[in-house]
């Protein structure tokens, strides 16, 4: 199964504006990260069921979060809730490493299979509370968290570099956060509706 010319024309290019952006959903099959049960909505503009109560998100969603978060070839991206890794691998074609951390140790395995099986070698995994980040390689150009939460984790925004930039779920609002001079600029992005950030 390849990718449909008319996924990237039709939900990832309008999502994003981005020909860079939209090159990664071709390097990256999406259905890979579905359930074989769900293979023909791998390329419809739904989010899917992966178990545990998670799902993976709407491509235009993943496309749109990507293009807030701004990723640059040289970045170091920490991801908060790994799920199916789809993603995380789409952040993998955009920048240097992508740090991703899961609480569910199922998932984690089916993501770190997934990522194995497409030969992508800038991904690091880790089972915890993403809560509380990945401190030991901090601190990060950006951080993307996938899942939507009543409040902003300060360990975050202590892992974040000044000058960098946090895409978060928060309320039910996507919001943009950017670090300058230890203090932050918030925006709103637009509504959205995620699983809920489980600490």
């Amino acid at each position: 199964m390849r990718v449909p010319e008319n996924f990237i024309k039709d939900i990832i290019i309008p999502a994003c504006n981005d020909e860079r952006i939209a090159e990664a959903f071709v390097k990256v099959p999406r259905h890979f990260f579905v359930d074989e049960a769900l293979l023909k909505l791998a390329y419809k503009d739904d989010a899917l069921p992966i178990g545990y109560g998670q799902t993976i998100s709407k491509p235009s969603t993943v496309a749109k979060m990507t293009k807030v978060l701004n990723p640059q070839p040289s970045d170091r991206v920490l991801e908060i809730g790994t799920g199916s890794g789809f993603q995380a691998a789409i952040l993998s074609k955009l920048v240097s490493e992508v740090y991703t951390v899961e609480r569910i140790p199922a998932l984690y395995s089916r993501a770190t299979n997934i990522i194995r099986r497409l030969y992508i070698h800038n991904i690091r995994f880790k089972i915890d509370n993403g809560k509380i980040g990945w401190e030991e390689y901090a601190p990060f150009d950006k951080i993307i968290v996938t899942a939507g939460a009543e409040e902003l984790p300060q360990e975050l925004l202590y892992q974040l570099k000044n000058g960098g930039r946090l895409v978060i779920p928060l309320k039910g609002e996507l919001k943009l956060f950017i670090k300058e001079n230890n203090k932050l600029i918030e925006s709103k992005i637009g509504n959205c509706n995620f699983v809920k950030f489980v600490f």
